[in-house]
């Protein structure tokens, strides 16, 4: 099945070129324009071992002939133009498994050298897979589809921050904590609809038998409200403690977040 050196010379007498007298090529000898599979010309592979290209070539038939059968060897096969004179002549493309195959029986650094050049190759068909990837309608619309889903899962985002950047905002100038009246005007609401949000949802209570509002320990504990208490004297002498709930910074902002519709004051 092997063909003869003399042949070989005899076939290409005929396109005007003799084995291993061939001139370099320039043009690069790897590609991936028949499949999406990139591929190794066994120009290359005689340039990357030091072979002659005859020997590689007559290598490569035999090996390709082995494991293909003689009617397989016609999918390998191509031509490769020199841009100097403008003659072609026969290679072989290889995919990387007949390539390595092809060079296992060579000595180390002709292995190694052929490994490396692989390694290089599937590291530029990573890089470049995006690109290609573009061609193809089907990814394409998938890229555009996942475009599209992270813009509204941004939107998403900025819509669920939105309350709390205006509550940020309508706290900006306040300084230490507010009585429940002066903390309804900096959220813009009815002080009536503010107290009955704080006693339906936890924040104050008001005490048996006594006047004003109490805060709730957890939110003390959790700094949202404060007391502040504060001594009256009478006028017979005598003295009263008071004792006022109030509302920190923190419970401030909370309160923005948290209160359902604000109501605007009236003007």
């Amino acid at each position: 099945m092997t063909e003869s050196l003399d042949n070989l010379n005899t076939s290409h007498r005929q396109t005007g070129s003799f084995i291993g007298l061939e001139p370099t090529v320039s043009a690069s000898l790897v590609h991936a324009s028949r499949s999406s599979t990139p591929t190794m010309s066994s120009r290359e592979i005689a340039d990357l071992t030091g072979k002659r290209h005859d020997n590689v070539m007559r290598d490569a038939r035999e090996m390709l002939v082995q494991l293909h059968g003689a009617g397989g060897i016609l999918k390998f096969e191509d031509t490769q133009r020199n841009e100097q004179n403008g003659q072609t002549y026969p290679i072989y493309r290889l995919p990387k498994r007949e390539s390595l195959i092809l060079v296992s029986g060579y000595n180390l650094t002709m292995r190694a050298a052929i490994i490396d050049r692989w390694q290089d190759l599937e590291a530029q068909q990573q890089a470049s897979a995006p690109i290609l990837a573009l061609n193809d309608p089907t990814t394409l619309r998938a890229l555009l589809l996942d475009n599209v889903e992270e813009r509204m899962k941004l939107a998403d985002r900025l819509a669920a921050a939105a309350p709390k950047l205006e509550a940020f905002d309508r706290i900006a100038s306040a300084e230490g904590s507010l009585c429940i009246t002066d903390a309804a005007k900096s959220l813009q609401l009815r002080p009536k609809s503010l107290f009955e949000f704080l006693r339906a949802h936890g924040w104050i209570y008001q005490p048996h038998g006594g006047r004003g509002d109490i805060a709730y320990a957890t939110k003390l504990q959790q700094g949202l409200m404060e007391h502040k208490t504060t001594t009256v004297h009478r006028s017979d002498g005598s003295e009263k403690i008071i004792t006022q709930a109030r509302i920190t910074p923190k419970g401030l902002t909370r309160l923005a977040q948290e209160f359902p519709s604000p109501v605007k004051l009236a003007a």
